[in-house]
């Protein structure tokens, strides 16, 4: 199996997934980068999968679907183009010889999913979305900060080689909030110079993995005391873990 970003917009990534013959799509929001990939590779496009209601994550399902008659997973919960299989947990989507696992990650939107396969050639792959960005998470548009809180909890708990394959580039912009709000961890030192050096070559800094990000990510630390006591220098009424998670993410959005 190879796993690819293909760049869309002006910082997406539509993930392709696929063994030489047959191939998946995540959360395609144009379709013309998804096209070319085919193309180029020579590739079948078998699934769809789809992690939120957003255009920018399926503004580009109905033309491949139409064109391809590849089967589209998504969420129970949200207005999807039709038709397609709709998704929560405990429901997995198997496509590719694969078997998905649906985790259910309320935050970014109030329906959001997230697939996890155990095994992709020797490590786990996970397809989040707008929930868990490297060193950082999605806006809460719809949902709480308890629910936000509670999905990464989720997706924190998986296997430390899990490939964590996000939908925005967004490393290096949360990577200078992380060092404000944690600025004597010495692994998000390492990882943001590392993170810079990629992007000067303009190549991505996805897929993470899942034990850096629990190292680096303030969203995956609230709980550390470091995290908490930035939180309530910038809040001080944050005193319970949503209320400090909550104080991080607004803290963000303002950063």
């Amino acid at each position: 199996m190879k796993i690819i970003p293909l760049p869309a917009f002006t910082d997406n990534y539509i993930w392709l997934l696929h063994d030489g013959q047959q191939a998946l799509v995540v959360d395609p929001g144009d379709a013309q980068p998804v096209f070319e990939a085919l193309s180029k590779l020579g590739l079948q496009l078998a699934a769809i999968l789809v992690t939120h209601h957003h255009p920018d994550h399926t503004g580009g399902v109905a033309a491949l679907r139409d064109a391809t008659g590849a089967q589209v997973f998504g969420p129970v919960g949200e207005t999807m183009p039709e038709p397609l299989t709709r998704l929560q947990a405990p429901d997995a989507a198997k496509c590719l010889g694969l078997r998905f696992e649906v985790i259910d990650v309320p935050g970014h939107t109030a329906g959001h999913i997230a697939y996890f396969c155990p095994e992709v050639d020797g490590a786990p792959l996970l397809f989040c979305g707008d929930t868990l960005f490297s060193a950082g998470c999605g806006r809460l548009f719809e949902g709480t900060p308890a629910q936000m809180l509670a999905s990464l909890d989720q997706l924190a708990a998986l296997p430390d080689n899990t490939r964590i394959c996000c939908t925005h580039e967004y490393t290096l912009s949360n990577l200078k909030f992380a060092l404000a709000v944690d600025p004597a961890n010495a692994d998000l030192a390492l990882y943001n110079a590392h993170a810079q050096a990629l992007r000067a070559q303009d190549l991505p800094t996805l897929p993470s993995n899942l034990l850096l990000e629990r190292q680096i990510n303030p969203f995956l630390r609230s709980r550390e005391p470091a995290l908490i006591a930035s939180a309530r220098a910038f809040d001080a009424s944050a005193q319970d873990e949503v209320s400090v998670f909550a104080a991080l993410r607004q803290w963000k959005n303002q950063f």
